[in-house]
């Protein structure tokens, strides 16, 4: 199985990208434990390209949750190419108000 995702730090910032068309729930334990495995000393804001991702279900969303809550201090994740049927969901949960969204 490929990775779900890729993931890197650029000055204090981790880039991943989700190499994954569904962010559910099999896709979404993938997610959270590559993550878990990928996840740098140092890490100051996250920047997820959801560029290939069409849909988003609860595991999905509670996957991107997680990666917002190990974040310290001053939380930003930000959310990157968000296409219209994920950001319909994430703004019908009103975590906008948290996550930044760029489509």
């Amino acid at each position: 199985m490929s990775a779900v995702i890729d993931g890197e730090l650029i000055n204090h910032v981790f880039r991943l990208v989700v190499n994954a068309t569904r962010l559910d729930a099999p896709t979404a334990r993938e997610f959270k434990r590559e993550c878990q495995q990928l996840w740098p000393d140092g890490v100051e804001s996250v920047v997820i390209d959801l560029g290939t991702v069409e849909f988003i279900d609860s595991s999905g969303i509670g996957a991107l949750l997680s990666v917002y809550e190990r974040l310290p201090g001053k939380k930003l994740l930000t959310l990157l190419r968000v296409r219209p049927p994920v950001q319909l969901v994430v703004e019908l949960l009103r975590l906008q108000r948290i996550l930044q969204m760029e489509s």
